[in-house]
């Protein structure tokens, strides 16, 4: 093979070349001359040697610049260049290895030491072509391949992709490369987690089996691959994944295969995260996949050619025929919805596809039968329903209690003013004074339909929850002397931003509770602490990670089954007899937690008692010491209030209110009325009280345009429902108060003397 080499010998002088040539005749070269640079040049096109000889000093173009030449020039820069002079200077030597020579030679020369030289460079240029030859096959296998061939760096980059991808997925290689997997939406989010630990583990010099993956295409079709992936090494450290990704997305290559080769079909179904289970014809089993015994317990040991009758539940038994009737027609089915017991008697919700398999003479031996455990989805759909018709209740009872509340203010407004003219020797100052004790009480009613309802907050400020749980907690051990209340409360706890009042009425609902779920007396433990919570156990409940305070409260008593957990925060459930609750505490308590970014869960079992979780996101800011109450008295004015409501009722009684008080009162029933009264009395009004819901244009609009009248005007924000977002983003405009329906004569009236008397 040595023999079949060109040589191309450059010089000055011929006899060097001869001479060169003469040498070399041995061995069989193909031996070429020339007698200058430019001929040099030309010669190199023309033939394309495998190795040159150079003369340093050759006419017009010199030795050197003729090797600069040639090691720019893409075509022959891989020629090995051996600069030969007639009397060697260090400085020709250093400006040959500059110029890019691979050797120098001083004539004369020993010709064996010539011969070394030229086979040693021969041999190197050989390996280079052959390498250069490898390369070149594997680019056209590369970009001619129809499956899609890739690769990735340690930083899960994509750093090479084979023109099939267009093919296969619609996008164009540079799409994809220097992408990282999180940038990228080719992979189908159920099968992230599965890519991103096979790729770990291939990094780490792992070779994993082919794995199945659906891909994203560009135009949003989907299809599934075949994935084989291989660690690329680099001195002894994994330096790249490369992966082959084959289209399996037709059925009938997947069959295809599945009766080219039975090892290949028992590698897919080992690999299937669905249970799989085969049967013959006469429906004894001959093979369970690793996920059916995860999912359902049995072994292929335990049940093989035996029948599976075993897990079919009597209900499920009607369309189970109906399939078995279709396989063994030949027919297929897909995506039936059923039931299937496991070993150990639990049922679980399934999806079953299944269809004939046949021998390779078409003949049918037998059915395979894919079992999806479809018990998450089915938990979702619950979930997403249970929302929906929570959302659709938390509406309805928000509006019951708004409209309730405007009822109970007209009632509690009349009575007020009754009481005003009589004394308690009156016939009917008891009655009147029982009236006002059930508005109190329908009060509480709608406080429990508004926390339900997420109808806002009170009053929200960072406070100590330690703080709450013991005055709640001491208030309930002393009115119930049976239970034995058990405190333990984290030091330093963290402060959190709520509403004190219905923190409060959460946790007073949840001792209640515990109480009636121990009749004969008991343990009630309560305990707080501050937590951090991740994303993967705070994303059922649909709130932010991080820090939060963690209430519980744990009870001695019966406990809860599971159906009856599934309920409890359901409004007006009860397990309790008429008469002993409303079914709103339990409702009312998931509202207000949810209310403030929170959220609640219960741990019991039948006759261990029970444990409620209440998880507060945790706040930054200082805690805010409560302000003592002073006692409560009815303060009169003079000026004059521009009352504005859409409810007759309303406005009859606070009307009547107003003026016993000594205040001069103008009124309007709606937004539009409102300014055009304010804009014609704005030298006499003092203060106005503005409803928050009414028809056309609501408190928040009215608000804003009385501000652009006059930016100091007074005004008291009123509304059946609590402190909601809307009542609160006009408070942060400016506005002075905000006070709740049905309110007292004392209550309103410090309200009011509160603004007017602030800054004069």
């Amino acid at each position: 093979m040595m023999g079949s080499k060109t040589i191309l010998i450059v010089d000055v002088e011929e006899k060097n070349i001869k001479l060169l040539k003469a040498m070399l005749k041995s061995e069989n070269y193909s031996l070429f001359g020339a007698l200058s640079g430019e001929e040099g040049l030309k010669m190199v096109a023309d033939i394309s040697p495998d190795l040159i000889l150079l003369d340093v000093l050759t006419p017009g173009i010199d030795g050197f610049e003729v090797c600069r030449r040639l090691k720019k020039d893409k075509k022959t820069r891989t020629i090995p260049v051996i600069m030969v002079a007639v009397l060697e200077k260090k400085e020709h030597r250093l400006e040959a290895m500059e110029a890019g020579a691979d050797d120098f030679l001083s004539i004369p020369v020993d010709k064996t030491e010539l011969l070394v030289r030229v086979k040693s460079l021969l041999r190197i240029k050989s390996y280079h072509d052959a390498l250069l030859e490898s390369e070149e096959k594997y680019r056209l296998h590369f970009e001619n391949v129809s499956d899609v061939i890739f690769s990735t760096d340690p930083d899960f980059r994509v750093t090479s992709v084979s023109p099939s991808v267009e093919r296969v997925l619609g996008y164009k290689p540079e799409e994809l490369i220097g992408r990282s997997f999180q940038d990228l939406n080719v992979l189908a989010p159920d099968y992230l987690e599965k890519a991103f630990s096979q790729t770990m583990r291939v990094l780490e010099g792992e070779l994993t089996a082919p794995s199945i993956y659906e891909f994203i295409c560009k135009d949003g079709t989907r299809k599934f691959g075949e994935v084989s992936a291989a660690p690329l090494f680099r001195d002894g450290e994994v330096i790249a994944m490369i992966s082959v990704a084959r289209d399996v997305t037709m059925r009938k290559q997947a069959e295809e295969a599945l009766r080219e080769s039975e090892e290949k079909y028992r590698t897919v179904l080992e690999a299937n995260p669905d249970p799989v289970v085969v049967y013959d014809m006469e429906g004894k089993v001959t093979y369970f996949n690793p996920a059916f015994t995860s999912v359902f317990g049995w072994t292929l040991e335990e049940r093989f050619g035996k029948d599976m009758d075993v897990f079919v539940p009597d209900e499920a038994w009607p369309e189970t025929k109906m399939m078995i009737e279709k396989v063994l027609a030949g027919e297929s089915f897909f995506g039936i919805e059923t039931r299937r017991y496991t070993e150990d008697g639990k049922i679980v919700p399934v999806s079953l596809s299944g269809s004939i398999y046949r021998d390779r003479d078409g003949n049918p031996v037998g059915s395979v039968i894919n079992i999806r455990d479809v018990s998450k989805q089915k938990k979702i759909e619950a979930q997403l329903l249970q929302s929906q018709r929570m959302e659709a209740v938390y509406t309805l009872a928000g509006g019951i209690a708004h409209d309730f509340n405007n009822l109970l203010s007209g009632i509690h407004g009349r009575a007020s003013l009754m009481m005003m003219d009589i004394d308690s020797s009156h016939s009917h100052f008891e009655h009147l004074a029982g009236i006002g004790e059930y508005v109190k009480s329908a009060v509480q009613l709608t406080k429990q339909l508004l926390g339900f309802a997420r109808g806002g907050k009170y009053e929200v400020k960072s406070v100590d929850i330690n703080k709450i749980v013991e005055k709640s907690s001491e208030m309930f051990g002393r009115t119930k002397k049976e239970i034995r209340v058990h405190r333990e409360n984290q030091k330093n706890i963290w402060a959190a931003e709520v509403d004190p009042g219905q923190i409060e009425q959460a946790l007073l609902n949840l001792y209640v509770n515990a109480w009636h779920a121990m009749p004969g007396g008991g343990d009630l433990y309560i305990q707080t602490k501050n937590v951090i919570i991740d994303e993967n156990y705070i994303k059922p409940y649909k709130v932010e990670p991080g820090r939060h305070v963690k209430i519980s409260v744990t009870d001695t008593g019966v406990g809860m089954d599971k159906a009856t957990q599934k309920r409890i925060f359901e409004p007006f459930f009860t397990t309790k007899e008429m008469g002993r609750g409303t079914g709103l505490g339990l409702a009312s308590v998931y509202g207000i937690i949810k209310n403030h970014g929170g959220f609640i869960n219960v741990y019991s079992e039948k006759g261990e008692g029970a444990t409620f979780n209440i998880y507060l996101p945790a706040s930054k800011e200082k805690v805010i010491e409560e302000e003592k109450v002073l006692s409560k008295t009815v303060l009169k004015g003079s000026e004059t209030i521009l009352l504005v409501d859409d409810e007759d009722m309303i406005i009859d009684a606070t009307q009547n209110i107003l003026k016993l008080l000594g205040y001069n009162v103008l009124v309007a029933k709606d937004g539009k009325k409102a300014i055009q009264v304010y804009k014609k009395n704005q030298e006499k009004i003092d203060m106005v009280i503005l409803d928050m819901i009414m028809p056309g244009m609501n408190g928040g609009e009215v608000y804003a345009k009385l501000k652009e009248i006059n930016p100091d005007i007074k005004v008291l924000l009123s509304s059946g429902y609590s402190l909601n977002e809307q009542a609160t983003e006009i408070l942060e405009r400016g506005c002075n108060g905000f006070i709740q329906k049905p309110f007292n004569m004392t209550d309103i009236s410090e309200k009011i003397r509160e603004i007017l008397d602030k800054n004069g």
